[in-house]
């Protein structure tokens, strides 16, 4: 899509982030700037913002209708600062930060990844450095496990009547399971970055890994992380395993198992999420396919023999 001048919205979204510019200081009210949608994101209203005479360059994320039942905006720039601070992330502008609009540099030097990427051995172990300077950021002003997470999906499901999962009790019974024995071992609290879709790690020509989008970061359990991660590139466990070592320097069983129930628990999450999105979100995106795929990778490492040993060395 051509980047279009203010001043000719075709749409509401459109409207929405012509009134963001003209409001941010940064902008001096949109004059000399032209905006184009950046797609990939599946919980935002994400944009470009570029001045003609090349002087500025910007990322725009608008809140999505609906998300503020699920994202702090306050923890979400203390993580994004931090992680800026450390070189691991973009440049963050406080122009209506009290509005939940995020405002970066845009990183056209860098390209977000595809699941291809991480074919690669060197792209992984550049995303497993990348973990590694993220879990060794400051403590973050929010504390939100992925129990906290599910109990908060949970509550919204319920309170929007959005839609439940058939086998909904042996799918909670099961997270239940998983809970009292995470609680029994004891979490192991880090800054983590809970949402490894492919398009937030950005690769530069050097090979390195940059991450963007830190609205779900949180002190949370580094092997959430990991799993969560795992998940999203449908890894095989061979190749779980080679991560594991290249994170902890060894593998060990209960990292393994720890690892393994925090997948299936992002999987619960995540499936969660979806149906609260369904009833929420504006965007046009197959939410209720989303949330069944999760599932079904959930009942495939939960029905596996291997469960209840995962539960047990944990």
């Amino acid at each position: 899509m051509t980047p279009k001048a203010l001043g000719s919205p075709a749409n509401a979204v459109e409207e929405t982030i012509e009134e963001v510019i003209r409001a941010a200081p940064l902008f001096n009210g949109g004059e000399g700037l032209v905006y184009g949608p950046v797609h990939g994101g599946i919980s935002n209203e994400n944009w470009r913002v570029q001045a003609t005479d090349g002087s500025g360059d910007w990322f725009v994320k608008v809140p999505g209708q609906g998300t503020e039942m699920f994202i702090d905006r306050v923890a979400a720039f203390d993580a994004s600062r931090k992680a800026a601070a450390a070189g691991l992330g973009p440049r963050v502008y406080d122009d209506l930060c009290d509005r939940g609009v995020e405002i970066n540099d845009f990183m056209p030097d860098r390209w977000p990844s595809t699941h291809s990427d991480f074919v690669d051995a060197d792209t992984r172990h550049a995303a497993i450095a990348a973990y590694r300077k993220m879990h060794a950021l400051p403590a973050l002003d929010q504390t939100k496990t992925v129990f906290d997470m599910i109990d908060e999906h949970a509550r919204q499901v319920a309170d929007l009547g959005a839609p439940s999962f058939v086998d909904g009790h042996w799918i909670m019974l099961n997270e239940r399971m998983a809970r009292e024995a995470i609680h029994a071992a004891g979490l192991d609290l880090v800054p983590c970055f809970n949402d490894p879709m492919p398009g937030n790690f950005m690769i530069g020509e050097d090979g390195s890994i940059m991450l963007i989008d830190y609205e779900y970061a949180s002190m949370n359990d580094r092997c959430y992380d990991l799993g969560i991660w795992f998940g999203e590139m449908f890894y095989t466990p061979e190749r779980e395993l080679e991560l594991i070592e290249a994170y902890f320097g060894e593998v060990r069983p209960e990292i393994v198992s720890r690892v393994i129930v925090h997948k299936a628990l992002a999987d619960v999450k995540w499936a969660l999420w979806s149906m609260v999105q369904l009833r929420v979100s504006r965007l046009e995106f197959d939410f209720h396919k989303y949330g069944m795929l999760k599932l079904r990778r959930f009942r495939q490492i939960v029905g596996h023999p291997d469960w209840p040993m995962h539960l047990a060395r944990l």
